[in-house]
């Protein structure tokens, strides 16, 4: 199995979970939700520690780490948190609620309290069966959004979501900028 994946693909296939999500987030809104975070918080705002660690575990299968860093190494269930606990009580509540709904079907179909207690194909298997609900689709906007995150924002720690898509992302770009840019070039000369 191929697992390369151009940032084009990435991009158009993530954009298609935003409609089926409970949250939607423009840049002020992650701005504004992000604007007291610092980069070494360790504390959930609003996430009890049983919850953070069950997104956690969602979002890494979500976005695994295998050769590269995953959706754990990159602290997305910490931007969650964050987005979730700027005034979205009610879209707090959803996914309280479908993360309550996961943990029964843990307990009777496994006899476990907690999804993070599975190994990892049980996880995969749930998650399958729930793909296309708003919890799951929240939660993987949400850790798509996490990876994708400036790293000042909680999210994408070290950077690793710009590694995983191939991006530099530096300060100010100096020319050549790209393919594009030669024609202007040539005709500047």
């Amino acid at each position: 199995m191929n697992k390369a994946l151009s940032r084009r693909t990435f991009l158009r296939n993530s954009s298609r979970i935003l409609g089926r999500s409970c949250v939607v987030l423009t840049t002020p809104m992650v701005l504004s939700a992000c604007k007291e975070v610092t980069n070494g918080a360790s504390e959930f705002k609003i996430f009890s520690i049983d919850e953070g660690a069950e997104y956690a575990a969602i979002a890494a299968r979500i976005v695994p780490s295998d050769e590269s860093p995953g959706a754990s190494e990159a602290g997305v269930v910490f931007f969650m948190d964050n987005v979730l606990s700027d005034g979205r009580e009610p879209e707090y509540e959803i996914l309280k609620e479908g993360l309550q709904n996961l943990k029964s079907i843990c307990t009777e179909r496994f006899g476990v309290t907690n999804f993070y207690s599975l190994n990892l194909s049980q996880q995969d298997q749930l998650l399958r069966e729930i793909e296309g609900g708003e919890f799951f689709e929240t939660v993987r906007y949400l850790t798509i959004a996490g990876m994708l995150s400036l790293p000042e924002y909680q999210g994408n720690k070290n950077n690793v979501g710009f590694q995983m898509l191939g991006f530099e992302n530096r300060h100010a770009w100096g020319a050549p900028y790209g393919f594009y840019d030669i024609d202007y070039q040539l005709e500047s000369e």
